[in-house]
């Protein structure tokens, strides 16, 4: 039993875009939820810099 795969090159692609694609969604996820931690724990609030001028 002699079973090959053939992947065209636009498909490949395809899937290494989808691949890294996955891999950068997850990467963003994890560091919005880690800031989140951050700020909770850390209490500090950034006060934007046109605030700071008027006080």
């Amino acid at each position: 039993m002699n079973i090959t795969a053939y992947i065209d090159p636009g498909s490949g692609s395809y899937l290494v875009q989808m691949i890294i694609a996955g891999i950068l969604g997850i990467a963003f996820y994890f560091k919005t939820i880690w800031a989140t931690i951050k700020s909770f724990f850390g209490g500090r609030k950034e006060i934007p810099k046109d605030k700071e001028k008027n006080e």
